[in-house]
């Protein structure tokens, strides 16, 4: 059982002020509240880039911090999960308006063939990410490439 720095009272192990004196005492077990993602290993945050409509989240935090900058990896999959997002922004955003100006609610939905495929593509790389893999798709993977 530990002792108060400044009395020298017995004090708790969870005690985080001498009951006698009232001194702050050092911690000594883990510290909370340190950066959020800290525990948040390389293969997790690759995987966590791929999630649908969400992963840009991950993959700017991961362009952003200063842990991930020598993971060359981890950061093609954040630029990959992030212009994966941005093609779905696009087909959503674009074409979807787009089609739906000429055509009506009624027309060809290309717009949402497109965003469907993306979800396949998103669910096939949270697949291939899992299991390891450095999978590159056609045109996006290319850029994600050059970004690095």
């Amino acid at each position: 059982m530990p002792f108060c720095t400044n009395c020298g009272e017995q004090a708790g192990d969870d005690q985080r002020f001498c009951r006698h004196c009232g001194t702050p005492q050092p911690v000594t077990g883990p510290v909370s509240g340190g950066i959020p993602g800290d525990g948040l290993n390389p293969r997790a945050a690759s995987i966590l880039c791929y999630v649908p409509w969400l992963g840009w989240i991950v993959a700017v935090y991961v362009l952003a911090t200063e842990r991930f900058r020598g993971e060359r990896t981890v950061r093609f999959h954040a630029y990959q999960g992030l212009y994966l997002f941005v093609a779905w922004m696009l087909s959503h955003w674009v074409i979807g308006l787009w089609f739906r100006l000429i055509f009506g609610d009624h027309g060809f939905p290309l717009g949402s063939l497109i965003e469907a495929a993306l979800l396949v593509v998103w669910i096939l790389m949270l697949v291939k990410t899992s299991a390891g893999e450095r999978f590159s798709l056609p045109v996006i993977g290319d850029l994600a490439e050059k970004s690095l």
